[in-house]
């Protein structure tokens, strides 16, 4: 499996975009997002995503990501968008002038949770690398594209089958900005298995 900007196909195509070769850039829209009732009840599932479809079960696809972010929430980087209940989204959720939230959510069932680290809001680029084991999944991230430290592992019920991975870029709030997506590659699977060495 290789990675073709070609095949990449939207859910709910965003107003302002445009892909060009080796690069996806995306205005966000105010309101938009993808989060489901936890903690606050709040539903909203209108955030753009661009995806490629496979049922290939092992597998890393990568992605560098740089942003404008400067609005609280505002957000951009990976996804596996399988249905309204049932995804996965990696990100950085810029929170204020000082800090921002480098983290993942899992949704399964309708039901998301959200852990994260605190980085510096001067951070505007990062690296993800998204990898699938058959039904569970590992996200990671890097500063420089080499290095990669592991941010989440989970099973996604519904992610046994085809499935659809990529991008996403959104802002709940109101506000827009600018992300920026490159170096879209598609490897071998670089999650090694419980007790192989790396």
């Amino acid at each position: 499996m290789t990675f073709d900007i070609t095949k990449l196909s939207w859910t709910r195509e965003p107003a302002d975009f445009c892909i060009s070769d080796g690069k996806i850039e995306i205005i966000t829209a105010p309101q938009t997002d993808l989060w489901q009732r936890t903690y606050y009840h709040f539903i909203n599932d209108n955030a753009p995503v661009l995806q490629m479809e496979t049922d290939v079960k092992f597998f890393s696809f990568t992605v560098k990501t740089d942003f404008e972010s400067k609005v609280r929430f505002d957000q951009c980087g990976i996804v596996m968008y399988i249905d309204g209940e049932n995804w996965l989204k990696a990100s950085i959720e810029y929170e204020n002038e000082r800090f921002q939230h480098l983290g993942s959510v899992v949704t399964n069932g309708g039901f998301s949770d959200w852990a994260t680290t605190e980085i510096d809001a001067s951070i505007k680029s990062m690296w993800y690398r998204f990898s699938r084991r058959e039904d569970d999944y590992c996200v990671e991230c890097s500063d420089d594209g080499v290095v990669f430290k592991q941010m989440r592992i989970c099973h996604i019920h519904k992610g046994d089958g085809k499935i659809r991975f990529g991008i996403y870029a959104c802002s709940p709030g109101e506000s827009s900005f600018k992300a920026t997506f490159t170096n879209m590659q598609i490897t071998e699977c670089k999650w090694r298995a419980y007790g192989e060495e790396g």
